[in-house]
């Protein structure tokens, strides 16, 4: 080898031996700063649900500040009547209702059904929010709490009748966990209060514990499942718990639910504690939900 290839070849391993302690010291020092970004940084679990509504009850979502989401809600007969009510589609119910976002964690909604005439009226906080980084949280935790007024006429105008006897009242604690980017389950501890109970001995307070979760089938599809078990001790003579099973579909600004289940009603006095169908002998009715969102007005950043 040449005098001047030497010459050459020392130059680049000089360059090399130089260049190495800095490119390392770079790079340490940028996995130093990652790490304490890290450290330093809140990561929260979103979107462990598709829409504020698992199926007929509350999910652990809230729809966000300055946003309004208006929901239909439209749900057929038991498809068990056959085909002289064309399999329940003869018969329908409908749910209208407008949730709102106030705050980050603080959503409000109101609703009117078609069955029984009712209205309902809810306000929804997230006290617990999934995260992990510098604030470690394992779940998510929300209250909701219901009031509900059915506007039937009374059966009998002849007696003395109070309109404070159509007014029943839901509270609802709500357990969340997103364990992975498609699975989300969650817990619902719930009590109903009837200030007019059906029968005289019927208790007016009634518990149930609802269990339900999400799994992700695409980018754009999950299936859900939902059950309430209501305590024997607590349960009207001749209901069920009720199940529901559905899918949401994403199509852009919309979100669309279809689903099966054996409840009749789209409140929590009505699905949980006055569901008449059995799920497992045919007593299933189809029905799906309409979700649209609007941006009433951007939120604050420091909102919360």
């Amino acid at each position: 080898m040449s005098l001047k290839n030497n010459k050459t070849a020392f130059a680049i391993w000089a360059l090399m031996t130089l260049a190495l302690p800095v490119v390392a010291q770079d790079d340490l020092m940028k996995m130093l700063d990652e790490e304490t970004t890290d450290k330093n940084k809140t990561e929260y679990a979103t979107a462990a649900f598709k829409t504020t509504r698992l199926i007929n009850g509350h999910s652990i979502e809230n729809v966000a500040p300055g946003v309004l989401d208006f929901r239909i809600s439209h749900r057929f007969g038991f498809v068990s009547t056959g085909a002289y009510e064309l399999w329940g589609l003869d018969n329908a119910s409908m749910r209208m209702g407008f949730d709102y976002g106030l705050t980050k964690r603080l959503m409000i909604g109101v609703g009117r059904s078609t069955y029984q005439k009712q209205f309902d009226g809810f306000a929804k906080y997230k006290v617990l929010r999934q995260s992990s980084g510098a604030r470690n949280m394992p779940l998510s935790l929300s209250v909701v709490g219901t009031v509900m007024y059915k506007s039937l006429k009374f059966d009998d105008p002849s007696r003395t009748n109070y309109q404070s006897s159509n007014f029943y009242y839901c509270g609802q604690i709500i357990f969340a966990r997103k364990f992975t980017e498609g699975l989300s389950l969650q817990l619902m501890p719930t009590v109903v209060h009837y200030n007019l109970v059906p029968v005289a001995g019927d208790p007016n307070d009634l518990f149930s514990v609802g269990a339900g979760g999400r799994f992700k089938l695409s980018k754009r599809v999950s299936v859900n499942v939902e059950y309430y078990y209501q305590l024997p001790a607590n349960q009207f003579a001749g209901t069920y718990n009720s199940l529901s099973v559905g899918f949401d579909v994403e199509t852009g600004g919309h979100v669309f639910q279809l689903y099966m289940t054996n409840s009749t009603g789209m409140t929590e006095r009505t699905f949980i504690s006055e569901t008449t169908g059995d799920f497992f002998k045919g007593d299933i009715r189809l029905g799906f939900t309409i979700s649209r969102v609007f941006t009433l007005r951007k939120p604050r950043i420091d909102q919360e």
